[in-house]
């Protein structure tokens, strides 16, 4: 049986601070992080887009699962 993966949402986060939210939840255990992207079309961006989701980037080697909110 595969084994769960724990993916908190960067949504969550202290948006000051993303590069030290991220580097927290991986210290505290988290396999994956969670990001949701609008692709600012379809449906507004009022999330994380590409500029944020590359800036984080540098600060943490997780696995970066994505959402994206589109119709």
């Amino acid at each position: 049986m595969p084994q769960a993966k724990i993916s908190p949402s960067m949504l969550s986060s202290d948006f000051a601070n993303l590069a030290v939210e991220a580097k927290r939840m991986t210290k505290h255990g988290a396999d994956w992080l969670h990001l949701d992207v609008m692709d600012g079309h379809f449906v507004p961006n009022l999330t994380l887009g590409a500029p944020i989701i590359a800036a984080i980037r540098p600060h943490t080697e997780a696995y970066f699962g994505k959402w994206l909110c589109s119709l």
